[in-house]
């Protein structure tokens, strides 16, 4: 049986505090589920209506009512598990690193989250401000993504002023055309937020400004969109420079 206490702590994970104050976080959908458990992230409870979905796992059976009342979805799914957050761990050297300042939309980090897993970039570092990468929302649009991706948060204009052999590169409505750009150097690519772009204070921290030229008439880009194109841009790059 599942008690009402159990319901209580998945539903306060839904908020931030919570989740920092418990440390735990949900995941929800068979296939992200899955996802973490693979990864090896600390299981702390799974949920779901049948246990033949994982015949290696303790189940808690819930019914239709239950995992409704657990679940933020007008159609809850078949299974939710709550994993321990993994422990801050340093970012790694790469040669490409992806910047986020003050990314607002949980579908949006969660896509570029995702972007990145397909790309092969390990780390993300983000702005105090922007979205916790544990948000449910979150979660489920990294489809188990960010079970791979390292998100840290950081006080950005520091971090960038501490950076050593990294070029610093902007990302803008302006600049330079990323198809005219070598990314023969390890990267940092600063992504801005999705109405005002990139602070004045980053866009001067960096060394390049690089843009995604328009042929069309679209005024603008979703942020996840053109963080993927120059993501592809930059990793087609540097896997032909090794």
């Amino acid at each position: 049986m599942v008690s009402k206490s159990q319901i209580k702590l998945v539903r306060q994970l839904g908020q931030k505090k919570y989740r920092d104050q418990h440390q735990l976080f949900v995941a929800e959908g068979l296939k992200v589920i899955r996802e973490f458990v693979d990864e090896n992230y600390q299981l702390h409870q799974l949920y779901a209506l049948e246990e033949r979905h994982f015949p290696s796992q303790h189940v808690s059976l819930v019914n239709q009512a239950q995992m409704k009342a657990m679940s933020d979805l007008k159609t809850p799914s078949d299974a939710l598990a709550v994993f321990a957050m993994p422990k801050t761990q340093t970012s790694s050297q790469s040669d490409v690193v992806l910047a986020l300042e003050s990314i607002q939309d949980p579908g949006n980090l969660g896509t570029i989250i995702r972007l990145c897993d397909w790309f092969g970039i390990q780390n993300i570092i983000c702005s105090s401000d922007t979205v916790d990468c544990y948000n449910p929302k979150v979660v489920r649009s990294t489809m188990g993504s960010l079970a791979r991706v390292q998100v840290l948060y950081k006080d950005l204009q520091s971090w960038l002023m501490e950076v050593n052999d990294y070029q610093i590169v902007a990302t803008s409505m302006t600049g330079q055309s990323i198809y005219e750009h070598s990314f023969d150097k390890p990267t940092v690519l600063l992504i801005g937020n999705e109405g005002r772009g990139l602070s004045k204070q980053l866009t001067e921290l960096s060394h390049k400004t690089l843009s995604i030229p328009r042929f069309g008439g679209a005024e603008s880009l979703n942020a996840a969109m053109a963080t993927g194109i120059i993501l592809a841009e930059a990793c087609r790059n540097t896997s032909t420079e090794k």
